[in-house]
């Protein structure tokens, strides 16, 4: 893993849900891994070792509250519970057996995010700001600084620097890219390298390139020229 990239892991049974919140995190510019139950469990939390795991409640097999032991007794992840069920007995049960969060559904995704981070923030897992050159990325604050100066960016093009940002020196293809900040299945290639120019170009107004073509693989940030 990248230094300073969170792990997290997904626990939900739904798989629509599940699919989205992987793209959302993954988006956001965290490492995700996603179960459909709790049955492998423990040998994940011992391969992925997650920095936070994302668990739903209503769970086949043994459900969120009995997963939420296996974490604690196995790590000191960070644990957020999904419900549909709104009841403030389920909040405060999860709560009182060591969640760090819950978030009923329907939820938005952007808070999800939001609480991830907060939580990761809390138990000193948060990631630092990514430093490329004299551009500092800061994926917690949402900020983008080149020499002290901020970077305005749009949505879009903000989540892109994030992602790329936290691939530092790693090329990425456009198909990974597409599936991680636009949740598309469908390639676009021309979608993503009409952004991908466009926030070169604003970058490369406050200094030299840091975001590379590498031709037939994909794109890459990082501090030196290919």
């Amino acid at each position: 893993m990248v230094q300073g990239e969170p792990r997290i892991l997904v626990v939900e049974d739904a798989e629509a849900i599940r699919l989205s919140v992987e793209v959302a995190l993954r988006a956001a510019g965290f490492a995700v891994r996603a179960l459909p139950d709790g049955e492998q469990l423990e040998a994940e939390l011992a391969r992925f070792r997650p920095d936070l795991v994302v668990l739903d409640v209503l769970l086949p097999g043994r459900d969120g509250f009995a997963l939420l032991r296996v974490v604690r007794r196995n790590c000191a992840a960070g644990v957020v519970m999904l419900t549909a069920r709104d009841g403030v007995e389920d909040r405060l049960r999860g709560l009182g057996e060591g969640a760090d969060d819950y978030l009923v559904k329907p939820f938005v995704l952007a808070e999800l995010v939001a609480r991830v981070t907060a939580v990761l923030r809390r138990t000193g897992r948060a990631r630092p700001a990514v430093e490329i050159g004299d551009l500092v990325v800061d994926l917690d604050a949402g900020l983008a600084l080149y020499r002290g100066e901020p970077v305005e960016l749009t949505v879009t093009e903000w989540k892109l620097l994030a992602y790329l940002a936290a691939h530092r020196d790693r090329v990425v293809g456009k198909a990974q890219i597409l599936s991680a900040v636009w949740g598309y299945d469908e390639y676009s290639a021309n979608l993503v390298e009409v952004n991908v120019s466009t926030l070169r170009r604003k970058l490369e107004a406050h200094g030299p390139r840091l975001l590379h073509t590498v031709r037939g693989q994909g794109y890459v940030l990082r501090g030196d020229r290919p």
